[in-house]
């Protein structure tokens, strides 16, 4: 257990320090809020679909956290280049704990990014339909991070440079955002469409959030959260199981 924690309080120092990727973390969402919160406002309401801004808040949310999490776990790539992940692998400390607590430390970074960005959010005029609702979306956060930290390292314990990083950003990370709902309702889309949204695990990360902040589900708070459980515990395991195997 103290290497979990020692591996989670190393993360969690390694983003306090860095205030540039404090500052950078913020600028895709302020833009996502902003410009496109403000600019297509008055087509979404037009449309009978209320205030964007609500609507596009919690997408916004679960954006930064996905973005986060899984870059937390791509960083296995350049402690290996830079050697820190050898001298972490020869310590007597079980691979599996070295697992948990990079996974750990990297969803409370994620979360914590995604509170800042919720706070900036209720600055821009977002607001919950009741604040009992907050600790439930914290949950949802607290899932989604866990999800996509698994992911993240089970893809960089596979990787063996930085030449497919651009490769998983284009081809996994930004689809599972924009087939998430985070821009646009999930429902009446074609099949083809639905059928994509509904095997994306951030699809339920954000329904969720909007499911206790707004009251607007498309699955259901239970089936969100059921669901990434689900899919949290297989994408741990597997990525457990590539960390066993990963060699320096």
């Amino acid at each position: 257990m103290s290497a979990i924690y020692i591996l989670w309080l190393r993360e969690l120092k390694r983003y306090t320090r860095s205030r540039v990727q404090i500052v950078a973390s913020m600028g895709q969402p302020l833009l996502y809020l902003f410009v496109l919160g403000f600019g297509l406002g008055p087509v979404f309401q037009r449309a009978g679909n209320g205030d964007y801004r609500q609507f596009v808040s919690p997408g916004v949310i679960g954006m930064v956290v996905l973005f986060s999490s899984i870059f937390s776990g791509l960083g296995l790539l350049f402690d290996r280049q830079f050697g820190f992940l050898k001298e972490t692998l020869v310590a007597p400390v079980s691979r599996l704990q070295i697992m948990a607590g990079r996974t750990l430390g990297g969803a409370t970074v994620a979360v914590l990014q995604g509170l800042l960005v919720s706070l900036v959010c209720v600055i821009a005029g977002f607001r919950p339909v009741h604040p009992a609702a907050v600790p439930l979306a914290l949950v949802f956060m607290m899932l989604i991070a866990v999800v996509f930290s698994a992911l993240g390292v089970a893809i960089g314990s596979s990787l063996q440079d930085m030449q497919g990083f651009q490769l998983i950003m284009n081809f996994m990370v930004m689809p599972l955002f924009f087939l998430s709902g985070a821009l646009f309702p999930l429902n009446g889309l074609p099949k083809v469409l639905e059928l994509a949204t509904s095997i994306d695990p951030l699809s339920y990360g954000i329904d969720g959030m909007r499911a206790v902040l707004l009251g607007i589900t498309h699955f259901g708070a239970f089936t969100d959260a059921v669901v990434l459980v689900a899919v949290g515990a297989v994408l741990l395991v597997i990525g457990a199981y590539r960390f066993s195997k990963i060699e320096i």
